[in-house]
């Protein structure tokens, strides 16, 4: 019996072709490449696994596991470079938005900044005023399903999962507005000074850390380390409610915040440095603005970004690191990594197994 023809093929040879696609030889795998594998639990049978341990075993898992393990290499050697010849370390920028403050994360970043682990942050106004409402009242755990309408007749208000009294408002309200009259009395007194006061938004936090003195606070620390806090957006927030208050209570004086003297201070920060470094958690001003300081030396040594956002829409949030390298923010042989990942969840594992590791 004939087999059957197709475009002058038999039937017979159907299968050899589809072997060949199927089986199709491989190039030879380059050397050095790493193999794919994960933690061997087996091996901790006998002993406590770390999360040093934990973090070492997911380098080679793939996907979001191995960027975890990257930004830990990264963040470990941009903490073990130092000038050979004048000793300086790398300068650290740490950026973080404010729903990482209400969040439980605000100890590990209180932690940070309390052992000097960075060089200066630059973050939200809410980020700044939720650390110090923190000190006067707590935050609650709530859920993302309660219902708006219902929070907003009971005072509460929701941030993701938690929830904040207005009464807590109430206090920060009462606790700031002295300050900011002493704050604006000073300024006044100094009108005819060879070098008048002229409040910035790095003024303003330092001088509510000192005000606040309580070493719960990230800003209490930040003062006492003097490590600058820098926040554009000051007025975006609570606090910025605050000084609009104020400033009718106050008038026709009012306070003066003066954002060019910060920007040339953290430009300026950036450009005297040796190396940098930046780790970013979450997106939008404080990314951009850490970035844009990077670009005045042509570009961070070091990077890790921390952060759901995705690229797709153009946004600056979303941007992986190559775009920065782009733009001469991160330097073209530079080290960098973006963890797609919420920083509640990662990023207490990754001060554990960098910051906070203990030293064998």
């Amino acid at each position: 019996m004939e087999s059957s023809q197709v475009n002058g093929a038999t039937s017979q040879d159907e299968p050899s072709k589809a072997t060949d696609a199927v089986l199709k030889p491989s190039d030879p795998v380059p050397e050095g490449a790493q193999q794919v594998g994960g933690i061997e639990f087996n091996d901790y049978a006998d002993h406590k696994m770390t999360v040093e341990d934990l973090v070492a075993g997911m380098a080679n898992m793939g996907f979001q596991a191995s960027a975890v393990g990257d930004a830990v290499c990264i963040i470990n050697d941009m903490r073990a470079w130092q000038d050979p010849e004048t000793g300086d370390r790398t300068t650290m920028f740490l950026g973080y938005t404010s729903n990482l403050i209400s969040s439980g994360l605000r100890e590990t970043l209180r932690y940070l900044v309390q052992h000097r682990h960075v060089s200066a942050i630059v973050t939200t106004a809410g980020a700044v005023e939720e650390d110090f409402i923190k000190c006067l009242a707590p935050t609650y755990l709530g859920s993302f399903t309660m219902a708006g309408k219902e929070l907003r007749q009971k005072g509460m208000n929701r941030i993701g999962n938690l929830i904040v009294p207005n009464d807590n408002y109430c206090k920060f309200e009462d606790w700031v507005i002295p300050i900011l009259d002493r704050m604006l009395e000073e300024q006044e007194a100094s009108r005819g000074d060879e070098e008048p006061l002229y409040w910035t938004p790095s003024k303003v936090i330092d001088r509510l850390g000192k005000e606040i003195n309580d070493e719960s606070s990230v800003y209490y620390w930040a003062y006492k380390n003097g490590i600058p806090v820098f926040c554009p957006a000051l007025t975006d927030g609570s606090l910025g409610d605050m000084m609009f208050f104020h400033a009718f209570r106050s008038s026709p004086k009012q306070l003066r915040l003066d954002i060019i003297e910060d920007l040339r201070k953290i430009n300026t920060l950036a450009m005297k440095a040796k190396r940098t470094g930046m780790v970013i958690l979450g997106g939008g001003l404080v990314k951009h603005h850490i970035c844009n300081a990077n670009l005045m030396r042509n570009g961070a040594d070091y990077a890790v970004y921390i952060n759901t956002g995705q690229e797709f829409d153009g946004s600056d949030a979303g941007a992986r690191p190559d775009e920065a390298v782009s733009w001469g923010k991160i330097k073209a042989d530079g080290q960098s990594v973006k963890v797609y990942a919420e920083a509640t969840v990662v990023f207490p594992m990754i001060v554990a197994a960098t910051f906070a590791k203990v030293e064998k």
